[in-house]
């Protein structure tokens, strides 16, 4: 089955594993984002049963498009998994070829599959056979320098009933460091006739408009730059369409940070959730005048009224820092 990259769309939340749980991609959707992606699911974890890992690839609707996405090393596994995850109906199921932990690369999945492309291609057969759904499937450029099989390996995935490949502009060495080449990910795009999404360095909303002009892609996604900025996909559209990238100001900034933190308290209960919400609370607020000193009491928070009282005190530096004209 082709998965046309009009019905994808042009805008991508990549799957960020401890980041875009369901609270974070509601408020993503909500601010313009067309396609996301689960975290990353472990096939080998989901086929023996692992409750935990089951609860990850759960999604609301409001959330669609949306992806599953998989890794593992066994071809048998993988199809499994993707036959469990078929009977939650997403739109889509990844194949993870990307991710650069050492933890993942150490099983030899993540990245670590782009030095075996043969069993990449038996991987990607065995799971576009166990589903009626799209399959995609998330690549680096390739293992290190002397090792850039992108392009090849893009048309093995092509060729086994891959739907559309997405791309990060780095080598596995390479880790976050550098600049992505998305040069190279434009080259790939000659190469097949499946959509390519690319991934890597997609900070501001003109790094997507010249992505998509220099490289001719078909989606972009954004990863780091969405750090305590969901609205950067609406900043997106708004630049792509002629328009202002209209940022928000400070006061609607804090109001999402309570509706995101609504979300998770919902999804996970106040304990849990306002623990897991301590980094997305130092993200969304980064750069706020005054926020310095607060840095150390938001590491200690534990409920919600913790979270307001935060936003308080931050609220009465921003508006003094308004009233002084600074």
């Amino acid at each position: 089955m082709i998965l046309d990259s009009c019905e994808l769309g042009r805008i991508f939340l990549a799957p960020l594993s401890g980041v875009a749980d369901s609270p974070f991609r509601r408020i993503c959707k909500r601010f313009g984002a067309d396609t996301v992606y689960t975290e990353m699911v472990s096939s080998q974890g989901l086929t023996r049963g692992n409750r935990r890992t089951a609860e990850v690839f759960r999604f609301a609707e409001e959330e669609r498009l949306i992806g599953v996405q998989i890794f593992g090393t066994d071809p048998a596994r993988m199809a499994d998994s993707a036959a469990i995850i078929a009977s939650s109906k997403p739109d889509f199921i990844d194949i993870n070829l990307a991710c650069p932990a050492r933890k993942i690369v150490a099983r030899g999945a993540g990245c670590a599959l782009m030095r075996e492309p043969g069993r990449v291609e038996e991987i990607a057969r065995s799971v576009v056979r166990a589903t009626r759904l799209p399959v995609t499937a998330k690549m680096r450029l390739g293992w290190d320098e002397s090792h850039i099989n992108a392009g090849p390996l893009a048309k093995t995935l092509e060729d086994a009933g891959v739907a559309a490949v997405s791309i990060h502009g780095r080598t596995w060495k390479q880790g976050f460091r550098g600049d992505a080449s998305w040069s190279k990910i434009a080259e790939v795009k000659r190469e097949v006739g499946i959509p390519v999404v690319l991934s890597g360095d997609i900070f501001l909303p003109e790094d997507a408009h010249r992505a998509f002009s220099e490289t001719g892609c078909d989606a972009v996604m954004v990863a780091r730059g969405v750090y305590g900025r969901p609205w950067i996909f609406r900043s997106i559209k708004r630049h792509l369409a002629g328009r202002s990238p209209d940022e928000p100001s400070w006061v609607e900034r804090l109001r999402v940070v309570l509706a995101h933190l609504d979300l998770a308290i919902m999804e996970y209960g106040e304990e849990v959730a306002v623990i897991r919400f301590r980094k997305h609370l130092l993200w969304y607020t980064k750069g706020m005048h005054g926020v310095v000193a607060l840095r150390p009491d938001m590491s200690h928070l534990e409920s919600r009224r913790d979270v307001e009282e935060i936003l308080s005190r931050l609220t009465r530096a921003l508006k003094k820092d308004v009233s002084n004209g600074q």
